[in-house]
């Protein structure tokens, strides 16, 4: 079966719904149903117009579920990322990525659903409010001497301070810190006891000190990274705050003075691409790792023939329309390179109207780190706002399907 609307057609063999078999969500032995068909070829068109009608794909083969009589009825869902807010648990998990990669700090007890703290430092809430706001065509030397002179005129301000002026016993201390008040909020000055040593106030509001030192560092992190981002791509700084950008338009990295560099490449998904051809044993091994640790599938079961035909493979021809975004249409890999590694891949789509993600597996040693919303967050909804910059009309981030019986799609 061939169909076209002008240009290259696609080619697809069609199965109609025929027998019942095993959902792969709730594992009813017989309990799935769908239509589907073998695309051999197809246009980025047809297949925008198939994903908009509750289509999708896995390797070449295209379906659609029956809706009416499949165990768990599967909804397309799409995000819109112009609109698109970064919830507090997002901004947290944005947060302890650029503190790994800034000064190498790993979370204790992170996990991908860990809630979002109730309350943010104040120093760090209102340097996020400045990036917000930045003004792109302000200068980037200018805004880190800005930030630099605020903290030096706020170390001079708090020398002036005499310690006689505030005295707090240890016990109204200690009513203030269990009252759910930010730490930042308790101002502590004691009188120095001499030859007992320092007193516990002391302690306290010198620790309190080098916390909220090392909280405007950060923030200063931030904001130079942010702009950095802003300068290069002209555009207002995103809200989504650490994106990190090197000269090419399409690739991402961290700067070369942080602790550790990250690197996010987009690779066409084609064994005529060398860049795809040189790291596809190393994509293929984490492939292993990835479905052997997070979906206890056994070694046996994760060849190359099912990586290749379910990840690799894809029907959609390749177009690069003069109007379309710089890296064109297709199916792509999104490598995320650590320090020279690849800890995760994002399977993407990019069609004429949106970025549809197709698949993401990950280093399971680095699940500290939130990779499934990491990249959502970094790579799908801001790739997507980028590549709107040049295609007005790719506007939307698919997400696959929903399916509102299954535990592990609530996070959708």
């Amino acid at each position: 079966m061939a169909f076209w609307a002008g240009g290259s057609p696609s080619i697809v063999d069609y199965f109609p719904s025929e027998d019942f078999y095993r959902c792969g969500y709730c594992k009813n032995e017989s309990g799935s149903r769908s239509n589907g068909m073998w695309a051999h070829s197809m246009t980025v068109q047809d297949y925008q117009d198939l994903i908009d009608r509750g289509w999708r794909r896995s390797g070449k083969y295209v379906y659609k579920p029956v809706m009416n009589q499949t165990c768990c009825p599967q909804y397309t869902i799409r995000c819109r990322p112009l609109q698109f807010q970064p919830s507090k648990s997002h901004k947290k998990v944005l947060k302890k990525m650029l503190k790994f990669l800034a000064k190498g700090e790993v979370p204790k007890g992170s996990c991908e659903d860990e809630p979002m703290d109730s309350t943010m430092d104040d120093a760090v809430a209102s340097d996020f409010a400045l990036i917000n706001k930045l003004d792109i065509q302000c200068d980037l030397k200018t805004l880190s001497d800005d930030v630099k002179e605020s903290l030096e005129s706020e170390g001079k301000n708090s020398k002036k301070e005499e310690p006689h002026e505030l005295l707090q016993s240890q016990d109204s201390v200690g009513e203030k810190l269990g009252s759910g008040e930010p730490s930042h909020s308790v101002k502590v000055h004691t009188v120095p006891k001499r030859g007992k040593g320092a007193s516990l106030n002391q302690i306290l509001c010198r620790k309190l000190q080098e916390k909220k030192k090392k909280n405007k560092l950060l923030a200063l992190m931030i904001l130079r990274f942010s702009t950095e981002l802003a300068l290069q791509s002209r555009a207002s700084p995103p809200s989504l705050g650490f994106l990190f950008m090197t000269n090419s338009s399409l690739s991402f990295a961290s700067p070369s003075e942080a602790y550790h560099q990250l690197e996010v490449r987009l690779v066409p998904a084609s064994f005529e691409d060398p860049e795809f051809k040189s790291s596809f044993s190393q994509s293929f091994s984490l492939y292993v790792k990835y479905q052997v640790a997070i979906h206890q599938d056994l070694p046996d079961e994760c060849g190359k023939t099912e990586f290749t035909r379910f990840l690799c493979s894809s029907p959609l021809e390749a177009e690069t329309p003069p109007n379309g975004p710089d890296c064109g249409y297709g199916s792509f890999h999104q490598q995320y390179w650590l320090d020279g590694k690849i800890i995760a891949v994002g399977v993407i789509d990019i069609l004429p109207n949106c970025v549809s993600s197709v698949y993401l597996y990950y280093d399971p040693d680095y699940s500290f780190l939130s990779m499934g919303v990491y990249s959502a967050l970094r790579r799908e909804i801001a790739f997507t706002r980028q590549l709107h910059e040049k295609t007005s009309q790719l506007s939307y981030y698919y997400m696959g399907f929903y399916i509102h019986s299954c535990p592990k799609m609530k996070y959708k």
